[in-house]
């Protein structure tokens, strides 16, 4: 078996299969949907498997490799990383470490114009952890405030903050968990109302809850509030997509500051350049306290996260050393990888090319919804873009169908320019039916039009 295991391509399918289902904890996602698939390449924003059947991947790892699959200059970077100083203790210094801070504090300062610092950990999850902590620590208070439909990872604490009751259920008590809003989702407005004329009712909503004397959100005698932050995903990734409407953040942010809540913008997802900014919460006007990010900022080539926050929030006098800390957090393959992401960004107009790719990509979504009843909605923001299940009344959501569409996606037997080939999609939303888009930023026209007649096939085959 270990003479298999060391040539290329030595197992088959079936065998991979077999081995991990024998020896890998069913605890993860791999085996969601039954048999897992099996990949053996990958290259841009293709993916292959043993036939070398290419699929189209629209998930991008859950958008952690937003510059493509095996980018040369991030890979070369990381190899002469390796070569040179592959590894150093959390303890210590080193160039990357402190030219990718600088990066990503003198982009914040070009954005918001607020100097800030940055601290790293391993994963999202962590990078959340460590914004727990940091505003606790800066305001002495532990409540916190998140979205229904919010994913800010699955950690103890990271899940307090995660809307969805399955991620805690097996798990007992979890004392510390958030104060649950509706987000701004206008499609299916939680309140019933209409985008075009509600004035921000949800928003209003919350003020109430802050000045109702006995809501015991705000003690109008100590002029304090119960809760620390509110964690905002400027838009909602696991939750489908979803993208608020024009003012929203803005009107959000007048009540928390009213009533001294910080504002924790999520970027984790939505970060370097998905929604074809830096941050995705530039769309919306609004200033974060604090920014967690993570996934793209190695393109998936080392776990790496971290957060920034205002001077005031993270100067060492407020946040001193030993606050938080993780062996890995200072790891130089990661540094370099993201340095060299962050260093792409800044060299190349993405901000122009993926609003445009963005927009291309969304009007051909727009005209299969024309085609397809099932389709109920299509939205997006740059390339970030969800598409809604529905069945035959044009509207009720359609989870069954999502999920077939996912899986007949996975059988690469769609046709495109004659050979056969797949489509990697994800799915997601309040209520299962969605599948969202999250194509490299580096998807070409030509790439985005097969997406189109693939997903075109999908619909029709299946509804």
């Amino acid at each position: 078996m270990s003479t298999l295991l060391n040539e290329k391509q030595g197992l088959t399918d079936e065998e991979i299969v077999s081995i991990g289902s024998e020896y890998c904890s069913y605890g993860d996602k791999v085996f969601a949907h039954g048999t897992p698939k099996v990949f053996r390449d990958c290259e841009g924003v293709f993916m292959y498997d043993s036939e070398d059947t290419k699929y189209l991947d629209l998930q991008m790892w859950f958008a952690s490799c937003n510059l493509g699959y095996k980018n040369k200059r991030i890979r070369d970077a990381v190899v002469d990383q390796i070569d040179t100083l592959p590894q150093i203790s959390s303890t210590f210094l080193f160039d990357y470490k402190s030219l990718l801070s600088e990066k990503i504090a003198k982009a914040n300062i070009k954005r918001f114009g607020e100097k800030g610092r940055v601290q790293f950990n391993v994963g999202g999850s962590q990078a959340t952890e460590d914004a727990l902590k940091l505003v606790r620590n800066y305001t002495g208070k532990q409540r916190m405030f998140s979205f229904f439909g919010a994913y800010h990872g699955r950690t103890a604490g990271a899940a307090c903050m995660t809307a969805g009751y399955r991620y805690r259920e097996p798990f007992g008590h979890f004392g510390d968990q958030a104060h649950f809003v509706p987000y701004p989702y206008c499609y299916r407005c939680p309140y019933g109302q209409h985008c075009d004329s509600c004035d921000h009712y949800c928003v209003k909503q919350l003020r109430r809850e802050f000045e109702d004397n006995c809501s015991g959100l705000h003690n109008k005698a100590t002029h304090q509030s119960e809760c620390a932050a509110f964690f905002v995903e400027p838009v909602q990734g696991s939750g489908g997509y979803i993208v608020p409407p024009k003012g929203y953040f803005k009107e959000l942010k007048k009540v928390l500051d009213d009533f001294g809540v910080l504002f924790v913008a999520d970027e984790i997802q939505m970060g370097f350049y998905r929604t074809g900014k830096l941050w995705s919460i530039e769309h919306f006007d609004v200033t974060p306290d604090v920014i967690t990010f993570g996934k793209s900022l190695t393109n998936g080539l080392n776990p790496l996260a971290g957060m920034w926050a205002k001077e005031e929030i993270i100067n060492p006098e407020t946040w001193p050393s030993g606050r938080s800390h993780s062996t890995f957090c200072n790891n130089p393959v990661g540094m370099r990888a993201g340095y060299e992401v962050m260093s792409t960004f800044e060299e190349e107009d993405f901000e122009k090319s993926i609003a445009e790719k963005g927009k291309y990509f969304l009007y051909g979504l727009k005209q299969l919804e024309k085609k397809h009843k099932r389709i109920g909605t299509v939205d997006g923001l740059g390339l970030a873009l969800r598409i809604e299940c529905v069945t035959e009344d044009g509207y009720t959501p359609d989870p069954k169908l999502c999920k077939d569409i996912l899986l007949e996606g996975y059988k690469g037997d769609l046709m495109y320019e004659g050979k056969k080939c797949g489509i990697i999609l994800n799915t997601g939303s309040h209520y299962n039916n969605s599948l969202t888009l999250v194509p490299a930023v580096t998807i070409s026209y030509e790439e985005i039009d097969m997406a189109l007649s693939l997903i075109d096939q999908l619909f029709t085959r299946l509804s």
